[in-house]
């Protein structure tokens, strides 16, 4: 099986997010024909459907767009904000699935790794993230389930993330995702 193209979406904008590092982690556990590729979200239009209907279409959505067209898998790293999913990640949702019929994100497999500094760990952004990519029409990936909790403290002084069973469940991770990528492309 050839290569795939894995696009990244981390839903936090902070500069020195651990969901970025969590994400920037498991990027080189993918096979090596893999490519990850990190889409950023920081620059994309807010949702207004006046300008799909009037065909005043934003820059920002149509590179972010053009660019999910070619990607064949998601892994979405996110943050958890008042119990759900961050307002920059559910834009990016609902900027790709427009204009109706056209949605960048159909039957693309997708995986959640939802990442907190406190002991939920993400759990509810998490499964309202899944609740969207079922709409969506995502095989999202099931087992593992992927909350990491007091992110912080796995985190050493040179800002990495090193520990062996840490990066050993992540490659849990990573493996079962690739299993569901190559049973849906």
């Amino acid at each position: 099986m050839a290569g795939k193209n894995i696009g990244v979406l981390v839903g936090s904008l902070r500069k020195d997010s651990y969901n970025r590092l969590v994400a920037k982690t498991l990027a080189p556990l993918f096979p090596k024909d893999y490519h990850v590729n990190f889409i950023k979200l920081d620059d994309l239009s807010f949702y207004n459907q006046d300008f799909d209907d009037e065909n005043r279409v934003p820059e920002s959505w149509q590179t972010f767009r053009k660019t999910l067209q070619s990607i064949d898998a998601v892994l979405f790293v996110t943050p958890e904000y008042n119990r759900s999913v961050p307002a920059v990640l559910k834009n990016a949702l609902d900027v790709g699935s427009r204009p109706y019929g056209q949605s960048v994100w159909d039957k693309k497999p997708a995986a959640i790794v939802s990442v907190s500094i406190g002991g939920i760990s993400g759990f509810g952004a998490n499964h309202h993230l899944r609740q969207s990519l079922t709409f969506l029409n995502m095989p999202t990936l099931q087992q593992p389930e992927a909350y990491i909790g007091h992110v912080a403290s796995l985190i050493d002084e040179n800002g990495k993330i090193t520990n062996e069973n840490t990066l050993k469940f992540f490659q849990t991770i990573v493996d079962a995702f690739v299993e569901l990528i190559r049973r849906y492309n």
